[in-house]
């Protein structure tokens, strides 16, 4: 039987009659008027890499019935166009490759097969660090620094860019991978191999739905999906349900994107959409730029959805001349997305599709926010935010708690820097950082931090020495229109220079704060504050030193940085008082959003992102004098600290082995809720008396050498030991925080790699145990292969954020869940059992397992293997197994 989708293939343009498109909007059922656009482009992609696509199971009614098909688990084998990938994440997947090269080599197939089929582009973003800043020659300094770091890491990556066809690497200094890949590598509609169809794209950061605001359905998975997409294999996935946001109204004049984002991130939060789509309509989405939308897609991980899509309309076709694509390609974009029924108009109710569930959204009633101290999804009002942080500091520890005693509410400590004295106080700011692809995407926000900080030069405001100020923007185009329009002496001046292209402060890349400070903050036990224009504030993520993190939009990171504190009351308290003793009140100093319009026009040209982005892959000298080899299998040096071989494929055979029931598992650690990528594999600093930092003085590193976890991606042996190695990690079985743990059979308290080590000696499996929204945060894949190798074989969770529940699978760790109604608490589970999960020979998705403990007590899970082809992956001992097995047979 054909497949009916694919039935109808016409030419686009009677000028190019090979340019061809499956036009589905022809189908003779008006039900597919009636689906989401989000839904339509992930169709187009099914179809156009499987003619079988669902027919046998008879599932097309169910799809173009769309109120039935949110209650079936349909399977859709998505393949996306592109996959696109950050340093910190390619790394350890061309290190998987390689190894996969070799391992299919000894397996007797042909080891170039392991090789990417579609387009795949690495963007090195994430590597920078903020060693300096307030100088002028920062960025020169810190991209310096970033080489000689990290020169062995780019070599190799040079190295695959040459051993593997289709991967192409976008240069250090160039930019953040999400907005390099809105403003140059997305085409919205793909022209190739003689036939048009819908851009989408998967990436190995979760941001990647930050694309979703241009129309290019987009989202993040971990590096070993990824990889296997590369390779060729389709993502299985349920079709999801699509809950519609409404937008209406128009924002009030004071408040920004990021205000916006922030209020639809708890929002959504509350309405729960993991695992789901979102897509946005309403005549609210007509007032918001393609830089607003983007801003608002790419902190998707944040309220925990899979895509945040804006379908294209002409506002995106408009961002394309814009941002200088080609204009005959563009027009040809908008002529296909009219012929096939895509190019929305939202304020034409007509085309509002029907969802799964509709929610609202009046943009007028959004006012200036930040989110904090400790999750992107606690909203904070501005004008509370002085109270809100005060209450938290005496409530119990937690996301909105410090435990600070009421006697120490208002310490003060005194230090010196640069030969004057300062004081810190709870509340004090000593990181403010202008940073991350959500907010420098968007000219808005930028132009308006800029004005404000002339407005505050102006006025004789400044900004406290100590105060780690920084700027770091997401490319070389938003350089360019500060500095065009005038703006960038005044942010230089209050200390917000450039200090590099990449990701920084927001992935921990913050750099050290001054000896002083640290002191200071020490000496009082002190809840300093670092606001940050990122999507992200977990525990330990931002710095060390910094237990409070606010997300703000870039104007309000110059005020707090100006205020010096986050207890302050905008409204009613002023920025500073300057020479004259006039105060000085945020209001006197906020741009208008006229004003802000103005500029944009003037100065955000198409003209630049031609300049920019025509030398993007060349501009960079010390990457273009970068040598590596040539060869099609890696030569992995044996001293190597940084590119190791990794286990994961040691003794890998032909034969599939069975499954089998874990005995008696020790459980390593006992969490509650919202346990992140961050505490399970961090990113930055690798702490001096940590596990891995054993490992790397050992190889005669000293500190100053250590460089990140991120960095260090592609060497198992130091993320397995910075595995759960997060300074604010909260195990219930120890009393404080710490990645520490209880070894059972010792009753010892070890470092949790320590710990693992000994079980793993003794022969003993390991579980681990969590609450609700277990991996939020990053698409990091060593947050499941760092329990992998830890020996972790299962995870009992109340439920898990998708895409770290999709790495588990891949790594073969089975995702448990805890029946409806049931966790830890009502099952009075305390962690100190020993558990027995049968695993029965004839699996299905979302089977009901039994867990068995040595108490007696026995209890039941759903095993989250969701598809076929996740049960098959389990089968393999995970999925780069899987496909190893396949291109060696």
């Amino acid at each position: 039987m054909s497949n009916p989708f694919v039935r109808i293939v016409e030419p686009l343009d009677p000028k190019q009659p090979l340019k061809k498109f499956f036009n589905l909007s022809k189908l003779e059922d008006v039900r597919y008027a009636r689906l989401p656009f989000s839904i339509r482009v992930l169709l187009e992609a099914a179809i156009r890499n499987c003619d079988e696509f669902l027919v046998k199971k008879g599932d097309v009614e169910n799809i173009l019935n769309w109120k039935v098909m949110q209650h079936k688990n349909v399977e859709v084998p998505f393949k996306p166009a592109r996959v696109i990938l950050q340093d910190f994440t390619g790394v350890p997947a061309v290190v998987d490759f390689a190894a996969m090269r070799d391992a299919v080599k000894k397996l007797g197939g042909d080891p170039e097969k392991i090789n990417p089929i579609c387009p795949a582009d690495l963007v090195i973003d994430h590597s920078i660090q903020v060693d300096f800043n307030r100088q002028s020659d920062s960025l020169q300094k810190n991209q310096d620094l970033e080489f000689e770091r990290n020169k062995e890491r780019f070599e190799f990556l040079k190295w695959g860019s040459r051993a593997f066809k289709n991967l192409r690497i976008i240069p250090p200094g160039s930019g953040i991978i999400h907005q390099v890949n809105l403003e140059y590598l997305a085409r919205v509609v793909m022209d190739q191999d003689g036939y048009y169809y819908p851009d989408s794209v998967v990436g190995t950061d979760s941001h990647t739905t930050m694309i979703d605001g241009l129309g290019v359905l987009g989202w993040g998975v971990g590096g070993i999906e990824a990889e296997a997409v590369m390779l060729g294999q389709p993502i299985s996935m349920v079709l999801p349900e699509v809950v519609g946001y409404k937008l209406v109204g128009n924002p009030q004049p004071l408040v920004t994107s990021t205000d916006i984002v922030l209020t639809i991130t708890k929002h959504l939060r509350q309405v729960g959409v993991v695992g789901k789509f979102v897509e946005f309509f309403g005549p609210g989405v007509a007032q918001l730029s393609i830089a607003d939308r983007a801003t608002i897609a790419n902190m998707c991980p944040e309220y925990g959805a899979t895509a945040a899509y804006f379908p294209v309309d002409d506002i995106s076709i408009g961002y394309l001349i814009q941002t200088g694509r080609d204009n005959e390609k563009v027009m040809r974009t908008k002529k296909y997305l009219e012929a096939v029924g895509m190019l929305r108009d939202f304020k034409n109710s007509s085309q509002d599709p029907d969802f799964t569930q509709v929610v609202e959204l009046d943009l007028h009633t959004v006012v200036p926010c930040c989110s904090g101290p400790k999750r992107p999804q606690d909203k904070v009002a501005v004008s509370d935010m002085k109270k809100d942080f005060e209450t938290c500091l005496g409530a119990k520890q937690g996301f909105k708690g410090f435990q600070i005693a009421p006697d120490r509410h208002n310490s003060i400590v005194k230090f010196n820097f640069e030969g004057r004295d300062f004081e810190l106080a709870h509340g004090s700011v000593v990181i403010a950082a202008i940073t991350s692809c959500t907010n420098t995407s968007n000219p808005s926000v930028m132009l308006g931090a800029g004005l404000l900080a002339k407005k505050a030069v102006e006025a004789g405001l400044t900004v406290k020495p100590y105060i780690k100020t920084s700027l770091s923007p997401g490319s070389g185009v938003v350089t360019y229109y500060l500095k065009e329009s005038g703006v960038m002496p005044y942010l230089s001046q209050l200390g917000f220079d450039v200090v590099g292209y990449g990701c920084m402060t927001c992935i921990g890349n913050s750099g050290p704060l001054p000896e002083s400070v640290v002191e200071a903050i020490t000496q009082g036990d002190l809840v300093a504050v670092g606001v940050l224009s990122g999507n992200r504030n977990f525990e330990g993520r931002v710095h060390p030193n910094t237990r409070a993190n606010y997300l703000a939009s870039p104007p309000l990171v110059i005020a707090y940085a100006i205020a010096g504190t986050i207890r302050i009351n905008f409204e009613k308290e002023p920025l500073g008082i300057n020479a004259s003793g006039k105060k000085i009140f945020l209001k006197d100093i906020w741009p208008t959003r006229n004003e802000i319009q103005a500029v944009e026009r003037q100065f955000v040209i198409p003209g630049m992102f031609k300049e920019v982005y025509q030398k993007i892959e060349t501009v960079n000298k010390a990457w273009n004098a970068l040598e590596a080899p040539s060869d099609k299998l890696y030569t992995w040096n044996p001293k190597s600290t940084y590119i190791k071989s990794p286990p994961f494929f040691d003794g890998l055979t032909l034969a599939l082995q069975t499954p089998k029931t874990i005995e008696d598992a020790y459980v390593l650690l006992s969490f509650g809720d919202s346990v992140t990528t961050d505490h399970i594999s961090p990113a930055g600093n690798i702490a001096r008396n940590s596990p891995a930092a054993r490992y790397l003085t050992s190889r005669g590193l000293t500190p100053r050498e250590f460089n990140s976890y991120g960095s260090r991606r592609g060497n198992d042996a130091v993320m397995a030991r910075g595995t759960f190695a997060n300074i604010r990690l909260v195990n219930k079985f120890i009393d404080k925080q710490g990645p520490q743990t209880i070894h059972f059979p010792s009753g010892e308290t070890l470092d949790v790699f320590d710990a693992a080590e000994r079980y793993k000696q003794a022969g003993h499996p390991l579980i681990v145990l969590a609450g609700k929204e277990y991996g939020a945060g990053s698409s990091r894949d060593w947050a499941a292969k760092g329990p992998f190798l830890l020996g972790v074989k299962a995870v009992l969770a109340e439920s898990y954020e998708r895409i770290h529940r999709s790495n588990l699978v891949g790594m073969g760790v089975i995702p448990l869940q805890y029946l409806p109604g049931e966790d830890a608490g009502t099952l009075g589970l305390t962690g100190r059992e020993r558990y027995t999960i049968i695993i029965p020979e004839k699996l299905k998705p979302q089977m009901n397992v039994q867990i068995k403990l040595d108490t007696g007590k026995t209890f039941q899970a759903i095993m989250r293997f969701d598809t076929d082809v996740e049960l098959a992956y389990f089968h393999n001992g995970g999925i780069l197994n899987y496909m190893i097995r396949k291109m060696a047979s």
